[in-house]
């Protein structure tokens, strides 16, 4: 009920009305049912040849109230149909109209007249709402020269229509142009005035007659064209506007009889989108104004922008009120961001208001990106070409059309022009000068004398808008239509034709959504089936001229019909990028690119698009910049160092080609040669006293099994093959085991000979040769026993591991295959060790000129402290160390019992033969 008073007080209708309305809101409230509608009074309503809007208005109220209202008791219905009629009978009376007058209105009389909506004037800044006072009615301020030209547009092809007999021959065209002064409010006035009459008071019987008005071009803000569209779509009436972008306003559920020449921002937040990721920006800044074009607006680009890489680090709003000190804090916002590049969504004053606190500021490095609200507006580009210079936007298709560039320039101040307010203020606002009293505050200024030249403002002043063109040109093709409609073969029913004088506002909707034309310029138009036209934008860019001006030139174009591959065209070479940065297109990012070699790893609690780079581990590559993840290189490959491709791996075993390789074969067969020259050495003195004294048999067995024991590391060494395998290990632990018995016997031999030397001792009968053969026969068998057993079960085989350094080498082994097998070797081994070098240990100190078993001590303890170290080594060694270590293991005990058992003998027996006696033997 409150709304249906505001709409009365906000419309300024007269009283009579106000109580329709308040009668039929009271009794919508009792939800009382209408059972039929009065025959006298539908004739009523629908008397006459058309029915006024207010007639069409409660006629609609009373339907509604009729199939909504659900009911109740007879008589609720009874008063409510009383207080309709008193309504309808109190438009008998005079009609009391909003106004005498469309408020800085400009008119022709025409056959058809069209009315015209434009923003000349800027509405003062809504206050900063502290409702602690009464809110006062905005007053218009100064011009804003664009929508002028919008208007003188529109007046222009109207009259060059009017010259063209060909489109509509014996009818003419006239305009009701009104300001709006850009406020929702002040817009749905002047359309309501448009469409109602311009007098305050008609007779009762000229209620009855058409709008004088039955369509409108216009408005330039989405916000107050939402406002007009919603309000006279209900009874029709179309409207064609040139500027309104918002998306909102293609829904023809909501918005049935609406067009437009300018495309949908839905194309504009496609095409910014595709600049955005074409030029790698990833952290951008939005600025908003505070209505539907820029809350549509930044929604659409948001919902282009997701997934798509490119993250908001922010989103400022201008307010309505123009307030000071939130003006300051975004631009603060804007300076202290990370965000190189600034996308606005915004009329062109509220962007004006944030501009000017730009330069205030000195910002500076900052690239802007314009939507055609403000991309060409010479206003914006005149306030700091430092601040600025370097902007991309988008704007409408520039088309010039003939003589309009020269019409635009004939504004004069003559004193027929100067009657009208708009003109008076147009000329203020283009040179800058007063023709009266200073009415707006700022430093004064001078008195206007006539004399200035429009044609030296260039285009500030001569910027042609092609869509009102194509507005105008749109509803006179509609109305060429309606002309060319053949009796009987018409669209609506019976095949009735349209009217044409008065053109009836319905019946136009209908040609408006089927028309299309070709333009003088050669451009198709159409409307589609959301009322839109074909999108297409000219990517503008802001150059600093020779005179310190800001030139507007196109480097590139979006058009929506030539298809998601080729809508999107631009020469980088023509751009000059904002923010300072030399020609070099700026870097807006939240974090650097990752190079490749590493992955993207999201920053806790922050958007995609601030992220740390982690280098890929070992064995995983990312070869591209900005890698989500890392991908495994395949088996038998690895990661180079810089993580960007997998290489196949090396081969690693210890070869015959490696360093150590070379090493310990060197060694491996300089023992064996040593070895084999002490055999040669014992066996040409073998008759000697002290070969003769060493149990020569044993000795010549002992130093076998170590030519045996140092070739045997030749098999660890090259490709580890599956005979190579369970060579080595049997032939190493065989080779060792007859090595110790050989020397436990010559230990036992030792003990036993001077035991037996003692009264009554007969135990070297038990220890005679045939018993040492047996005693080294047996050890060695218990050997090869746990061998054959070994590789009966679990053989030693090759295989590959990946190992060496940063993993990028397989290495190959030789698998033990049995632990247990394995470790019976090595541990039947070490046995024998043990009881040799205690043996040894207890007869070191015999009474011998040369005393054996001191030198056996020495070696055992060699030997053993080799293999005690071995086993740490083995298990801790990487790749082909393990084999190093353990053939490194095999040498070093074969040359401690070479060098501690026999340099001695052969010191005396190659160079002090002297000592070589029996005498010399048995001193002792």
């Amino acid at each position: 009920m409150q709304g249906l008073e505001n709409y009365s007080r906000s419309t300024r209708t007269s009283s009579n009305y106000a109580k329709c309305f308040f009668a039929l809101g009271k009794f919508s409230t009792t939800k009382a049912k209408l059972p039929t509608t009065p025959f006298s009074l539908s004739l009523f309503l629908s008397s006459g040849r058309d029915v006024s809007p207010q007639k069409s208005m409660y006629l609609s109220l009373y339907h509604s109230l009729y199939f909504q209202v659900m009911a109740v008791d007879a008589w609720l219905w009874i008063l409510g149909l009383l207080a309709v009629t008193v309504c309808v009978c109190s438009l008998q009376i005079p009609c009391n109209l909003q106004s005498r007058s469309v408020p800085g209105s400009l008119y022709k009389k025409g056959d058809v007249i069209i009315g015209g909506l434009f923003p000349v004037h800027f509405a003062g800044p809504e206050p900063d709402h502290a409702f602690i006072e009464r809110v006062q009615e905005g007053r218009c301020q100064s011009a804003d020269l664009r929508s002028y030209r919008w208007l003188q547009s529109m007046i222009f092809t109207v009259e060059e229509i009017n010259r063209d007999q060909s489109l509509l021959p014996n009818l003419t065209l006239g305009y009701l142009a009104a300001d709006t002064c850009l406020t929702e409010g002040s817009t749905l006035r002047a359309a309501l005035s448009l469409v109602t009459g311009m007098e305050e008071t008609v007779s009762g019987e000229q209620c009855t007659m058409a709008p004088n008005v039955p369509i409108i071009i216009g408005d330039a803000r989405s916000s107050a064209s939402i406002v007009v569209a919603d309000t006279l779509g209900v009874f029709g009436i179309p409207m064609v506007s040139y500027f309104a972008s918002c998306a909102c306003l293609s829904d023809r559920t909501r918005f049935p009889t609406f067009f437009r020449t300018v495309p949908s921002d839905a194309f504009q937040a496609k095409a910014m989108a595709r600049l955005l990721r074409l030029m790698k920006w990833s952290w951008v800044g939005v600025i908003s104004g505070d209505d539907a074009y820029g809350k549509s607006g930044v929604q659409l680009l948001l919902q282009e922008l997701k997934d798509s890489g490119v993250c908001v680090e922010y989103i400022e709003v201008i307010p309505k009120s123009f307030a000071e000190i939130r003006i300051r804090r975004i631009v603060e916002r804007i300076q202290s961001s990370s965000a190189m590049v600034v996308v606005s969504f915004a009329i062109s004053p509220d962007m004006e208001v944030l501009l000017k606190e730009v330069v205030r500021q000195n910002v500076t490095d900052r690239q802007w990106i314009a939507t055609e609200a403000w991309s060409t507006s010479s206003q914006h580009s005149a306030l700091s070409a430092n601040c600025l210079a370097g902007t991309l936007g988008f704007a409408l298709r520039r088309v010039d059309i003939q003589g309009l560039g020269f019409y635009l320039t004939q504004l004069s101040p003559d004193p027929q022009h100067l009657n009208d307010p708009l003109v008076q203020s147009v000329w203020e606002e283009l040179f800058g000068c007063r023709f009266g009293e200073e009415t707006q505050s700022g430093p004064p200024r001078p008195m206007c004398t006539g004399l200035e030249k429009v044609e030296e403002q260039g285009e500030v002043y001569s910027d042609i808008n092609y869509n009102v063109y194509k507005a105008v040109y749109a509803i006179a093709n509609a109305i060429h239509d309606m002309l060319a409609c053949q009796p009987g073969k018409g669209p609506f029913e019976n095949g009735e034709c349209p009217d044409i004088n008065p053109v009836r506002p319905k019946q136009l909707v209908h040609y408006l959504k089927t028309v299309k034309f070709t333009t003088p310029q050669g451009e198709l138009v159409y409307f589609d089936e959301n009322g839109d036209p074909s999108a297409s934008y000219d990517i503008i860019n802001w150059h600093m001229g020779a005179e310190g001006k800001v030139e507007f030139v196109q480097v590139g174009q979006f058009d929506a019909a030539r298809g998601p591959k080729q809508d999107f065209q631009m020469d980088f070479g023509k751009v000059v990028w904002g923010g300072g940065w030399n020609n070099e297109v700026p870097v807006s990012v939240c974090s650097e690119s990752c190079p490749p070699g590493s992955r993207k790893a999201v920053q806790k609690g922050k958007p995609i698009c601030c992220y740390d780079c982690i280098p890929c581990a070992k064995g995983e590559i990312s070869n591209a910049t900005d890698s989500t993840e890392c991908t495994k290189c395949p088996d038998r490959f690895w990661s180079n160092t810089d993580r960007t491709e997998c290489i196949p791996m090396s081969e690693e075993f210890l070869s015959f080609q490696d360093d150590m390789g070379i090493i310990l074969a060197a060694l491996s067969v300089a023992g064996a040669v040593l070895t084999t020259s002490v055999l040669g050495a014992f066996i040409r003195h073998r008759d000697t006293p002290l070969v003769r004294a060493n149990n020569s048999e044993l000795s010549f067995l002992l130093l076998v099994s170590l030519t045996l024991c140092f070739l045997c590391a030749l098999a660890f060494i090259g490709r580890p093959a599956p005979w190579s395998c369970m060579l080595r290990h049997t032939l190493f632990g065989i080779s060792f085991v007859v090595c110790l018995a050989c020397v436990l016997s010559k230990t036992v031999v030792v003990l036993v000979a001077f035991r037996a030397t003692l009264p009554g001792s007969n135990l070297m009968k038990y220890f005679g040769p045939l018993q040492q053969r047996a005693g080294i026969f047996f050890c060695t068998m218990v050997q090869v026993g746990i061998c054959v057993l070994w590789l009966a079960l679990a053989p030693p085989l090759p295989t590959e591991t990946a190992g060496g350094e940063l993993g990028a080498r397989v290495v190959l082994l030789c698998a033990v295959g049995s632990v247990v097998g394995f470790s019976l070797v090595l541990g039947y081994i070490g046995l024998l060790a043990s009881v040799c070098f205690l043996l040894a240990f207890f007869a070191r100190k015999l009474p011998d000129n040369f005393n054996e078993a001191k030198f056996i001590t020495f070696s055992m303890l060699i030997f053993c402290a080799v293999w005690i170290t071995f086993v740490p080594a083995y298990v801790s060694s990487p790749g082909k160390y393990t084999v190093a270590v353990e053939v490194f293991a095999i040498l070093a005990s074969s040359y401690g019992l070479l060098l501690c058992i026999f340099a001695p003998k052969c010191y005396i027996i190659l160079f002090r033969p002297e000592r070589n006696t029996k005498k010399n033997m048995m001193a002792k």
